[in-house]
């Protein structure tokens, strides 16, 4: 009895009980944008630098996505559009280097069978609910290294502050991230 007690306590000390993070990989993620220009084209770009993690908490049953995005890693196909979505009129990468978006927590159950995801995105300095719709993978909730967590949302432009050319594009803006994860 004596020497199951340490063993008991060295057990609950290298097991994890609350948290597990997982990395976004950088090289394999990815995030996009798209808003309607005339209500005839559509104007979209991806950005290549986002990085983050998913930090589960397994005994809640939850995890928390946390995602920061490089605007000036924005590849568009018209070097005309890429530096007007930078300007201070719409992304103002300047003044603005990352978009951030952290969720509320979401059940482990979620981010395999998909759903929505509720948060918060910060924008141009800007912080605004927003909610994702996640779609469904087959991973399993005990094992995300390597799944794909695909994200796709709208938000109106406005409420952060990107009010100009309100007659030629549409306020709502369309965002997605397709994020893999890796393990720490």
């Amino acid at each position: 009895m004596r020497f199951l007690l340490p063993a008991i306590a060295l057990l609950l000390a290298t097991t994890p009980l609350a948290a597990a993070d997982l990395r976004i990989d950088p090289l394999r993620s990815r995030a996009e944008f798209s808003v309607r220009m005339l209500w005839v084209s559509t104007v979209s770009g991806s950005f290549e630098s986002i990085r983050g993690e998913v930090a589960i908490d397994r005994q809640a049953h939850t995890a928390v996505v946390k995602a920061d995005i490089d605007t000036e890693s924005i590849h568009m196909e018209s070097a005309r559009l890429r530096r007007w979505v930078l300007a201070p009129e719409f992304f103002d990468a300047e003044h603005h280097p990352q978009i951030h978006f952290e969720s509320l927590p979401v059940s482990l159950h979620s981010l395999t069978s998909g759903g929505e995801v509720e948060g918060s995105l910060t924008m141009r300095g800007v912080t605004r609910p927003v909610t994702f719709r996640m779609e469904p993978n087959r991973c399993p909730p005990d094992a995300m290294a390597g799944c794909v967590l695909q994200l796709q949302g709208s938000i109106d432009r406005t409420d952060f502050d990107m009010r100009g050319h309100r007659g030629a594009l549409s306020d709502r803006v369309n965002l997605g991230m397709a994020i893999v994860l890796s393990a720490p």
